[in-house]
């Protein structure tokens, strides 16, 4: 069943569509923000990425009032919410690692190369969620987009397990140092699982569509 039959072309649907779009781009330039700042070891770009967030914030809010306006069928609303909702969960938690890591850099350093790697491939992860959107809206097959997240989720994954191992390797001065190094660290990690969440429901809403 194509989708363009339940998204209509009207002046509201694609106010909310350029809206989505325009929230996932901020993102996107969050996430390469986050990936400069932490290769560069600058504190002050990790605080621009905080600052993209309350833009984010606001452009999350437009969307909500669009929405409530009358864009889209009543039964595609709540999915559309959800939607919006799960991409605002990536920012609260990107904006987070970015407010960790001024307490934490000097331990970071310990593990940088590693933590560079899964920035950047957030950053790509969260460039294959627009065209995924694209896709959705615009009556495309999302297979290949849904593919390609899950494995760069994957490589996430594999990450993970051997930046782990190096953890285990850093001495800390306390339990509140750990504690802040591991919330950084699972911070950056659970971006890709969110942008994953987001691409399940996108097909979620197909499949709801046939």
């Amino acid at each position: 069943m194509v989708l363009e039959r339940f998204f209509s072309t009207s002046k509201k649907e694609q106010e909310v569509i350029g809206s989505i779009k325009k929230h996932i781009k901020t993102l996107i330039t969050a996430s390469h923000l986050f990936k400069d700042a932490l290769k560069k070891g600058d504190q002050n770009l990790m605080l621009d990425v905080a600052e993209l967030e309350r833009e984010a914030d606001s452009i999350r809010r437009e969307l909500i009032s669009q929405i409530y306006e009358g864009a889209f069928l009543p039964f595609l609303r709540p999915n559309i919410f959800r939607f919006v909702e799960i991409i605002d969960e990536a920012f609260d938690v990107l904006e987070d690692a970015a407010l960790e890591y001024k307490h934490i850099h000097y331990k970071v350093d310990a593990v940088k190369s590693d933590c560079c790697e899964i920035a950047d491939i957030n950053a790509q992860i969260c460039e294959m969620l627009l065209q995924a959107v694209d896709s959705m809206f615009y009556g495309e097959d999302l297979r290949e987009k849904s593919l390609a997240i899950r494995i760069y989720e994957k490589k996430i994954d594999e990450i993970k397990f051997e930046l782990i191992e190096k953890l285990k390797n850093i001495e800390v001065q306390s339990y509140w140092e750990g504690k802040m190094l591991s919330d950084f660290i699972n911070q950056l990690i659970k971006v890709s699982d969110i942008i994953e969440d987001a691409s399940d429901y996108l097909n979620i809403i197909k499949i709801s569509l046939r």
